[in-house]
């Protein structure tokens, strides 16, 4: 099946999926009112400097100070060389050279309070932190990174060709203006000199552009805005192996069409209207495959099963045998699932873009060559993220830790938000829990003699009451000598009750 770009449209809202032979592997959403920021130049201004930090606060207009760490300040003394192996959101590792180490300074002889700096947002805003910026400028086209003031030349590791890299590198030397450094991305592969040479008239013009706003307006200030979630996917996603483009907006595939042609025409008959009546995430299973990553726990077909927790530090994702008991004995049983769940790991966090910290609890054999089994596999089912990670090998415990660059939100604290029942717990009172609450509270409490006691909660717990617990609140009345009225309220949460003395 062929590998698909879908974008689905509908009013405020840009959803886009990346389909490889027809299964869902990358999801992207982005609401106008809560567009992504990265990419995003500004004007800012130090506000606040933290020396035992390292770390600074810039104001560069938003809601919450950016944060800006001492190693993305840059400075006349050092170059970008540090920063090579981040620096394309999710998309491409980079080959540089040369490879020089950035001089160790205090953050306090980098910047003062008060100093307005050229910044970029590296990573958008992630609950209750602010943006993280950068003073390393770099500006994406579609095969080339312009990075300006550097003179450097980096191209993408995922072009394997030596013959095509040595290509691509002799191409960017002849036409790279002095002054600028610039980065071959991963689509640049087979594409002939002109085409990088339009990209690169494009990208120097947008710099140009940002350096004169930047001139005539004080900070805090926005100075370039990176393209929205369609063009964008346009420009990062599609690559050789992406036959298609489809799109269910007339409005955006004109936009997209007209694009494609002014700024890579041979990629323009791969832009295709959805025109169906059946909604097209339906008719592509997409619908059903987030709704799946927005679960906790993902069945696996052997009948063993993983569960995903994601907290505020890492992710934690459990591996259970569930009902898989094998045919043979117990160390390949264990083995048999691990490596299957290799398999749906890897899917889930490219799928759910889970990010940072990951564990991942497999269960546990004894063999020394099982253990490698499993972590070879793991290794080798990531190759396939264009997100930049690194794996720690397997543990006497099976634990496996590995890290994953994370640039915005997962899937779920994307489309869901903290449960106003639970507060985010996953878990509220039982209702026997909150029967004896209750009770305990009548009895602290100072009742007239001969009073009516009306206790409004929810309707089950009103029904437990009454009905599983009356025996007990038959002796609360006794011993309080009131009359208690039970009172249910379909509106009231599980976990929250009222009790009043009535005159």
């Amino acid at each position: 099946m062929p590998n698909d770009i879908l974008i689905n449209v509908i009013f405020d809202e840009i959803r886009v999926g990346l389909l490889e032979n027809g299964q869902l592997v990358e999801f992207y959403v982005e609401r106008i009112k809560d567009a992504s920021l990265v990419g995003n130049i500004y004007k800012g201004r130090i506000v606040k400097i933290l020396p035992g930090m390292q770390s600074a606060f810039v104001d560069v207009g938003l809601e919450k100070a950016a944060f800006l760490y001492v190693a993305d300040i840059r400075t006349n003394v050092e170059d970008f060389s540090h920063i090579f192996d981040e620096e394309e959101e999710q998309d491409d590792d980079i080959d540089t050279y040369p490879n020089k180490t950035k001089p160790d300074l205090p953050i306090e002889d980098l910047v003062q309070e008060g100093q307005e700096i050229l910044v970029q947002v590296a990573k958008d805003p992630l609950g209750t932190k602010g943006a993280r910026v950068t003073s390393y400028i770099t500006i994406p086209g579609r095969y080339l990174v312009l990075m300006p003031n550097l003179e450097h030349i980096g191209i993408s590791r995922r072009i394997i060709d030596e013959s095509e890299r040595e290509r691509l590198k002799d191409i960017v030397t002849k036409i790279k203006p002095p002054g600028y450094g610039l980065i071959v991305r991963t689509a640049s592969e087979g594409a002939t000199e002109h085409e990088l040479k339009t990209d690169l008239e494009f990208l120097t013009l947008l710099w140009e552009n940002t350096q004169s706003k930047k001139e005539k307006v004080s900070a805090p200030s926005l100075l370039y805005s990176d393209l929205n979630l369609v063009f964008r996917s346009v420009r990062d996603i599609m690559n050789h192996n992406i036959q298609r483009v489809i799109v269910d907006s007339k409005d955006e595939y004109d936009n997209i069409f007209d694009f494609v042609s002014t700024y890579f025409p041979r990629l323009s008959d791969r832009i295709q209207l959805y025109d169906d009546d059946e909604p097209l995430f339906d008719a592509y299973g997409v619908e059903l495959d987030i709704a799946r990553a927005l679960g906790r726990r993902v069945w696996l077909k052997s009948g063993g099963y993983i569960v995903i927790d994601q907290t505020e530090a890492m992710t934690v994702i459990d591996v259970n045998t569930g009902k898989f008991v094998g045919k043979e004995d117990l160390e390949d049983t264990l083995l048999k699932t691990n490596l299957e769940a290799v398999k749906e790991i890897a899917y889930q966090i490219r799928l759910r873009n889970l990010g940072g910290i990951i564990i991942i609890d497999f269960i546990d054999m004894e063999q020394v060559d099982n253990r490698e089994k499993v972590f070879n596999a793991i290794v080798d089912a990531m190759k396939k993220d264009r997100a930049k990670n690194t794996i720690f090998n397997i543990s006497e415990l099976g634990l496996i830790q590995m890290t994953r660059k994370r640039v915005r939100e997962s899937l779920g604290r994307t489309l869901c938000e903290p449960c106003p029942y639970c507060e985010g717990k996953g878990f509220v009172l039982s209702i026997k829990t909150i029967c004896f609450e209750i009770f305990r509270k009548l009895k602290r409490m100072s009742i007239p003699k001969g009073a009516k006691v009306l206790i409004t909660a929810d309707p089950d717990v009103a029904e437990f009451l009454s009905d599983e617990e009356r025996s007990t609140l038959e002796q609360m009345e006794k011993s309080t000598h009131a009359n208690i009225i039970v009172k249910a309220d379909p509106g009231r949460h599980q976990e929250k009750y009222d009790i009043s003395v009535l005159s």
